[in-house]
Protein backbone atom coordinates (compact mmCIF):
# COMPACT_ATOMS: atom_id res chain seq x y z
CA UNK A 1 0.00 0.00 0.00
CA UNK A 2 1.35 3.18 -1.06
CA UNK A 3 1.47 6.22 1.68
CA UNK A 4 -1.17 8.56 -0.83
CA UNK A 5 -3.51 5.28 -0.44
CA UNK A 6 -3.38 4.85 3.31
CA UNK A 7 -3.19 8.35 4.08
CA UNK A 8 -6.37 8.39 1.67
CA UNK A 9 -8.08 5.08 3.60
CA UNK A 10 -7.24 6.96 6.73
CA UNK A 11 -8.91 10.26 5.78
CA UNK A 12 -11.87 8.08 4.82
CA UNK A 13 -12.35 6.97 8.45
CA UNK A 14 -11.85 9.10 9.82
CA UNK A 15 -14.84 11.55 7.92
CA UNK A 16 -16.59 8.78 8.41
CA UNK A 17 -16.46 8.65 12.49
CA UNK A 18 -16.91 12.35 12.69
CA UNK A 19 -20.32 11.86 10.58
CA UNK A 20 -21.04 9.07 12.56
CA UNK A 21 -19.81 11.06 15.74
CA UNK A 22 -22.40 14.14 14.58
CA UNK A 23 -25.26 12.25 13.77
CA UNK A 24 -25.32 9.32 16.64
CA UNK A 25 -27.24 11.50 19.35
CA UNK A 26 -29.66 12.16 16.08
CA UNK A 27 -30.67 8.15 15.27
CA UNK A 28 -30.92 7.50 19.00
CA UNK A 29 -33.40 10.38 19.89
CA UNK A 30 -35.16 9.57 16.96
CA UNK A 31 -35.30 5.83 17.54
CA UNK A 32 -36.65 6.36 20.86
CA UNK A 33 -39.14 8.51 19.78
CA UNK A 34 -40.24 5.93 17.04
CA UNK A 35 -40.81 3.19 19.47
CA UNK A 36 -42.29 5.48 21.98
CA UNK A 37 -45.19 5.77 19.28
CA UNK A 38 -45.40 1.95 18.51
CA UNK A 39 -45.51 1.34 22.03
CA UNK A 40 -48.25 3.84 23.23
CA UNK A 41 -51.48 2.23 21.94
CA UNK A 42 -50.02 -1.24 24.05
CA UNK A 43 -49.20 0.77 27.34
CA UNK A 44 -52.75 0.63 29.12
CA UNK A 45 -53.15 -2.99 27.76
CA UNK A 46 -49.89 -4.06 29.13
CA UNK A 47 -50.68 -2.03 32.48
CA UNK A 48 -53.67 -4.17 32.94
CA UNK A 49 -51.99 -7.01 32.30
CA UNK A 50 -49.64 -6.40 35.46
CA UNK A 51 -53.03 -5.41 37.47
CA UNK A 52 -53.85 -8.84 36.82
CA UNK A 53 -50.52 -10.38 37.64
CA UNK A 54 -50.15 -8.32 40.62
CA UNK A 55 -53.42 -9.37 41.73
CA UNK A 56 -52.69 -12.94 41.52
CA UNK A 57 -49.71 -12.35 43.42
CA UNK A 58 -51.47 -10.49 46.29
CA UNK A 59 -54.12 -13.68 46.71
CA UNK A 60 -50.82 -15.77 46.89
CA UNK A 61 -49.20 -13.61 49.43
CA UNK A 62 -52.21 -13.68 51.53
CA UNK A 63 -52.81 -17.32 51.21
CA UNK A 64 -48.90 -18.02 52.52
CA UNK A 65 -49.22 -15.51 55.36
CA UNK A 66 -52.46 -16.39 56.96
CA UNK A 67 -52.14 -20.38 56.20
CA UNK A 68 -55.83 -20.49 54.75
CA UNK A 69 -56.50 -24.00 53.40
CA UNK A 70 -60.80 -23.39 53.34
CA UNK A 71 -62.12 -23.79 49.99
CA UNK A 72 -62.02 -20.84 47.45
CA UNK A 73 -65.37 -20.36 47.95
CA UNK A 74 -65.35 -19.64 51.86
CA UNK A 75 -66.48 -16.52 53.08
CA UNK A 76 -62.72 -16.43 55.21
CA UNK A 77 -61.56 -15.46 51.60
CA UNK A 78 -63.72 -12.19 51.49
CA UNK A 79 -61.65 -10.00 52.85
CA UNK A 80 -59.03 -10.09 50.65
CA UNK A 81 -61.44 -10.31 47.64
CA UNK A 82 -62.99 -7.10 49.15
CA UNK A 83 -59.34 -5.47 48.83
CA UNK A 84 -58.33 -6.32 45.39
CA UNK A 85 -62.23 -5.47 44.53
CA UNK A 86 -61.64 -1.99 45.67
CA UNK A 87 -58.43 -1.46 43.58
CA UNK A 88 -59.57 -2.60 40.81
CA UNK A 89 -63.14 -0.50 40.88
CA UNK A 90 -61.00 2.87 42.27
CA UNK A 91 -58.90 2.14 38.60
CA UNK A 92 -62.26 1.41 36.49
CA UNK A 93 -63.51 4.56 37.91
CA UNK A 94 -60.98 6.93 37.68
CA UNK A 95 -59.45 5.92 34.03
CA UNK A 96 -62.95 4.76 32.98
CA UNK A 97 -65.83 6.71 35.01
CA UNK A 98 -67.33 2.98 35.71
CA UNK A 99 -70.67 3.05 35.75
CA UNK A 100 -73.22 -0.38 36.55
CA UNK A 101 -76.36 -0.15 36.13
CA UNK A 102 -79.62 -3.11 36.37
CA UNK A 103 -78.52 -4.72 39.36
CA UNK A 104 -82.11 -5.04 40.29
CA UNK A 105 -82.32 -7.41 37.30
CA UNK A 106 -79.95 -10.02 38.96
CA UNK A 107 -81.71 -12.74 40.85
CA UNK A 108 -80.97 -13.54 44.59
CA UNK A 109 -80.28 -17.20 43.35
CA UNK A 110 -78.97 -19.06 40.72
CA UNK A 111 -78.81 -17.04 36.91
CA UNK A 112 -76.85 -17.25 33.93
CA UNK A 113 -74.93 -14.02 32.75
CA UNK A 114 -74.49 -14.23 28.79
CA UNK A 115 -72.41 -10.76 28.07
CA UNK A 116 -70.48 -9.25 24.80
CA UNK A 117 -67.26 -10.17 24.89
CA UNK A 118 -64.79 -7.32 24.10
CA UNK A 119 -61.26 -6.72 22.82
CA UNK A 120 -60.33 -7.24 26.29
CA UNK A 121 -62.83 -8.13 28.96
CA UNK A 122 -61.57 -5.72 31.85
CA UNK A 123 -64.85 -4.14 31.81
CA UNK A 124 -66.12 -8.07 32.87
CA UNK A 125 -63.67 -7.69 35.49
CA UNK A 126 -64.89 -4.12 36.22
CA UNK A 127 -68.16 -5.98 36.66
CA UNK A 128 -66.68 -8.90 38.84
CA UNK A 129 -65.60 -6.84 41.51
CA UNK A 130 -68.39 -3.96 41.49
CA UNK A 131 -71.02 -6.67 42.04
CA UNK A 132 -68.71 -8.34 44.82
CA UNK A 133 -68.20 -4.98 46.43
CA UNK A 134 -72.06 -3.72 46.55
CA UNK A 135 -73.58 -7.20 47.14
CA UNK A 136 -70.29 -9.64 48.61
CA UNK A 137 -71.61 -12.55 45.63
CA UNK A 138 -69.03 -13.71 43.41
CA UNK A 139 -69.80 -14.41 40.24
CA UNK A 140 -68.21 -17.65 38.65
CA UNK A 141 -67.23 -17.00 35.09
CA UNK A 142 -66.08 -19.46 32.16
CA UNK A 143 -62.66 -18.24 30.88
CA UNK A 144 -61.06 -19.71 27.30
CA UNK A 145 -58.86 -22.39 27.53
CA UNK A 146 -55.49 -20.12 26.99
CA UNK A 147 -55.91 -18.39 30.30
CA UNK A 148 -55.43 -21.72 32.48
CA UNK A 149 -52.12 -21.97 30.23
CA UNK A 150 -50.53 -18.76 31.45
CA UNK A 151 -48.24 -18.88 33.98
CA UNK A 152 -48.60 -17.80 37.44
CA UNK A 153 -52.56 -16.41 37.10
CA UNK A 154 -53.92 -19.80 39.16
CA UNK A 155 -54.48 -17.78 42.37
CA UNK A 156 -56.30 -15.26 40.97
CA UNK A 157 -58.63 -17.66 38.66
CA UNK A 158 -59.21 -19.85 42.03
CA UNK A 159 -60.26 -16.91 44.46
CA UNK A 160 -62.74 -14.72 41.75
CA UNK A 161 -64.40 -18.48 40.68
CA UNK A 162 -62.66 -18.64 37.31
CA UNK A 163 -63.59 -22.00 35.41
CA UNK A 164 -63.13 -23.68 32.16
CA UNK A 165 -66.85 -24.56 31.85
CA UNK A 166 -67.80 -27.61 31.29
CA UNK A 167 -71.56 -28.64 31.69
CA UNK A 168 -71.32 -30.88 34.36
CA UNK A 169 -68.86 -27.93 35.88
CA UNK A 170 -71.72 -25.11 35.07
CA UNK A 171 -74.50 -27.23 36.32
CA UNK A 172 -73.07 -27.67 39.81
CA UNK A 173 -72.02 -23.92 40.14
CA UNK A 174 -75.60 -22.99 39.39
CA UNK A 175 -77.34 -25.49 41.20
CA UNK A 176 -75.21 -24.51 44.30
CA UNK A 177 -77.42 -21.24 44.21
CA UNK A 178 -74.70 -19.56 42.50
CA UNK A 179 -74.27 -16.84 39.15
CA UNK A 180 -72.26 -17.66 36.39
CA UNK A 181 -70.98 -15.12 33.48
CA UNK A 182 -70.27 -16.39 29.60
CA UNK A 183 -69.84 -15.07 26.60
CA UNK A 184 -70.55 -17.10 23.64
CA UNK A 185 -68.93 -15.51 21.42
CA UNK A 186 -65.52 -15.67 23.10
CA UNK A 187 -62.42 -15.07 21.98
CA UNK A 188 -63.52 -14.81 18.46
CA UNK A 189 -65.90 -12.13 19.27
CA UNK A 190 -63.22 -10.36 20.99
CA UNK A 191 -61.10 -10.64 18.13
CA UNK A 192 -63.04 -10.74 15.25
CA UNK A 193 -66.30 -8.11 16.41
CA UNK A 194 -65.44 -4.61 15.36
CA UNK A 195 -67.55 -1.00 16.10
CA UNK A 196 -70.93 -2.44 14.98
CA UNK A 197 -70.80 -4.63 18.00
CA UNK A 198 -72.29 -7.69 15.75
CA UNK A 199 -72.16 -10.71 18.22
CA UNK A 200 -70.21 -13.70 16.85
CA UNK A 201 -71.74 -16.82 18.38
CA UNK A 202 -71.27 -18.73 15.39
CA UNK A 203 -74.18 -22.38 16.08
CA UNK A 204 -72.88 -22.22 19.88
CA UNK A 205 -75.74 -23.70 22.14
CA UNK A 206 -74.38 -24.98 25.03
CA UNK A 207 -75.16 -21.93 27.34
CA UNK A 208 -78.94 -22.33 26.56
CA UNK A 209 -78.71 -26.33 27.21
CA UNK A 210 -76.96 -25.66 30.26
CA UNK A 211 -79.73 -23.31 31.72
CA UNK A 212 -82.60 -25.41 30.58
CA UNK A 213 -81.23 -28.08 32.78
CA UNK A 214 -80.77 -26.02 35.58
CA UNK A 215 -83.70 -24.56 35.06
CA UNK A 216 -82.41 -21.14 35.66
CA UNK A 217 -83.06 -17.68 33.85
CA UNK A 218 -80.42 -15.93 31.26
CA UNK A 219 -79.34 -12.53 32.17
CA UNK A 220 -78.39 -10.19 28.89
CA UNK A 221 -75.17 -7.96 29.87
CA UNK A 222 -73.17 -5.41 27.62
CA UNK A 223 -70.51 -2.31 28.50
CA UNK A 224 -71.44 0.77 26.60
CA UNK A 225 -68.36 1.78 24.22
CA UNK A 226 -66.14 -0.97 25.33
CA UNK A 227 -65.37 -1.57 21.50
CA UNK A 228 -63.88 2.28 21.64
CA UNK A 229 -61.75 1.23 24.55
CA UNK A 230 -59.85 -1.35 22.98
CA UNK A 231 -58.94 -2.56 19.75
CA UNK A 232 -57.76 -5.89 18.26
CA UNK A 233 -55.63 -6.83 14.72
CA UNK A 234 -59.19 -8.65 14.15
CA UNK A 235 -59.39 -6.84 10.33
CA UNK A 236 -55.95 -8.28 9.05
CA UNK A 237 -56.08 -11.68 7.55
CA UNK A 238 -52.55 -12.99 9.52
CA UNK A 239 -55.01 -12.54 12.85
CA UNK A 240 -57.68 -14.87 11.56
CA UNK A 241 -54.99 -17.35 10.24
CA UNK A 242 -53.45 -17.37 13.13
CA UNK A 243 -56.18 -17.89 15.60
CA UNK A 244 -57.61 -20.79 13.46
CA UNK A 245 -54.60 -22.41 13.42
CA UNK A 246 -53.49 -21.99 17.18
CA UNK A 247 -56.74 -20.93 18.85
CA UNK A 248 -55.12 -17.99 21.04
CA UNK A 249 -54.82 -14.19 20.30
CA UNK A 250 -51.23 -14.22 19.23
CA UNK A 251 -51.48 -10.32 17.98
CA UNK A 252 -51.89 -8.53 21.06
CA UNK A 253 -54.69 -5.96 21.87
CA UNK A 254 -54.09 -1.89 21.40
CA UNK A 255 -55.87 1.39 22.96
CA UNK A 256 -56.98 1.67 26.48
CA UNK A 257 -58.64 5.08 25.71
CA UNK A 258 -60.03 6.38 29.02
CA UNK A 259 -63.47 6.46 27.26
CA UNK A 260 -67.31 6.20 29.32
CA UNK A 261 -67.70 2.48 30.14
CA UNK A 262 -71.10 1.85 31.19
CA UNK A 263 -72.24 -1.75 32.07
CA UNK A 264 -76.09 -2.31 31.33
CA UNK A 265 -77.26 -5.62 32.80
CA UNK A 266 -80.75 -6.45 31.02
CA UNK A 267 -83.94 -7.62 32.14
CA UNK A 268 -83.49 -11.63 33.02
CA UNK A 269 -85.42 -14.42 30.19
CA UNK A 270 -86.76 -16.39 32.72
CA UNK A 271 -86.49 -20.22 32.67
CA UNK A 272 -89.64 -21.83 30.27
CA UNK A 273 -89.61 -25.81 30.52
CA UNK A 274 -91.17 -25.87 26.87
CA UNK A 275 -88.67 -23.87 25.17
CA UNK A 276 -85.70 -25.60 23.50
CA UNK A 277 -82.31 -24.92 23.12
CA UNK A 278 -82.22 -23.21 19.76
CA UNK A 279 -84.92 -21.02 20.95
CA UNK A 280 -83.41 -19.80 23.70
CA UNK A 281 -80.20 -19.11 21.78
CA UNK A 282 -82.11 -17.29 19.16
CA UNK A 283 -84.28 -15.18 22.29
CA UNK A 284 -80.91 -14.39 24.08
CA UNK A 285 -79.19 -13.23 20.78
CA UNK A 286 -82.30 -10.38 20.84
CA UNK A 287 -82.18 -9.48 23.82
CA UNK A 288 -78.31 -8.63 23.63
CA UNK A 289 -78.52 -6.83 20.58
CA UNK A 290 -81.84 -5.19 21.57
CA UNK A 291 -79.90 -3.84 24.83
CA UNK A 292 -76.72 -2.87 22.42
CA UNK A 293 -78.62 -1.33 20.23
CA UNK A 294 -80.25 0.73 23.01
CA UNK A 295 -77.27 1.80 24.46
CA UNK A 296 -74.87 1.80 21.94
CA UNK A 297 -74.45 4.61 19.05
CA UNK A 298 -73.45 2.01 16.23
CA UNK A 299 -70.77 2.24 14.45
CA UNK A 300 -68.97 3.10 17.89
CA UNK A 301 -67.29 6.39 17.80
CA UNK A 302 -64.51 6.74 19.85
CA UNK A 303 -64.22 11.06 19.79
CA UNK A 304 -68.42 10.54 20.91
CA UNK A 305 -67.32 7.99 23.91
CA UNK A 306 -64.60 10.27 24.72
CA UNK A 307 -67.31 13.11 24.95
CA UNK A 308 -69.47 11.16 27.15
CA UNK A 309 -66.54 10.10 29.95
CA UNK A 310 -65.33 14.25 29.97
CA UNK A 311 -67.70 16.59 28.65
CA UNK A 312 -70.96 15.30 30.19
CA UNK A 313 -69.56 14.60 33.74
CA UNK A 314 -68.12 17.93 33.87
CA UNK A 315 -71.61 18.99 33.26
CA UNK A 316 -73.34 16.56 36.05
CA UNK A 317 -70.49 17.93 38.22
Amino acid sequence: MTSSTYFASQLEEWIFFKYLEKYFLYVIIYSTILLVVILIPFIIPLCILFFVYLSSFFFLIYQRTHKLQEDYSSNRWDSVRLTVANKWDGFARFWNGYELHGTENLPDGPGLIIYYHGSIPVDYLHFLYRLFILKRRLCYSVADEFVFKLPGLKPLIDLMGFMRGTKEECLNVLKNGHLVGLSPGGVREALFSDHSYKLLWCKRKGFAEVAIDAKVPIIPMYTQNVREGFRTFGNITLTRWLYEHVKIPVLPPYGGLPVKFRTYIGEPIPYDPNITAEELVKKTKAALQSLIQKHQQIPGNVCNALKERFYEEKKKD
